[in-house]
């Protein structure tokens, strides 16, 4: 199979299509894939179910070994898909901290922030 990002890809139900086009995808439909969904309240102030996070959101995780726990991003790896959070660290054996990185599906966005204005438009747009 080729390795190359076909723009004209239709939806297949095969996993290996489905992951070629997630893999090979440039970054700026990566940006995409870190949706995460809103809260019931900002989904009734800005009327979207999803919205990409940036560094400086507040979320929670809504499934997995950290189910519950809120915390501010910290870091958004767009080739690897994954999100780390404040709050959330794993203790090593070595006294050493690092971060977990979470995909943006197990997540849902409480605040946003708001100090971009081309932000702020994104949101407007329907």
């Amino acid at each position: 199979m080729k390795s190359k990002f076909s723009v004209s890809w239709k939806s297949s139900c095969q996993k290996r299509k489905q992951n070629k086009y997630r893999h090979n995808a440039p970054l700026h439909i990566k940006h995409k894939f870190l949706s995460v969904h809103f809260s019931k309240e900002l989904r009734t102030k800005y009327k979207k179910r999803s919205f990409p996070v940036r560094k400086g959101d507040l979320v929670k995780v809504m499934s997995g070994q950290f189910k519950g726990k809120t915390g501010k991003i910290n870091a958004v790896l767009l080739k690897r898909t994954r999100v780390y959070i404040d709050n959330i660290q794993r203790n090593k054996q070595d006294g050493s901290k690092p971060f977990i990185p979470l995909h943006p599906s197990n997540l849902q966005l409480l605040d946003i922030d708001l100090t971009d204005k081309n932000r702020i438009k994104a949101l407007e747009r329907k």
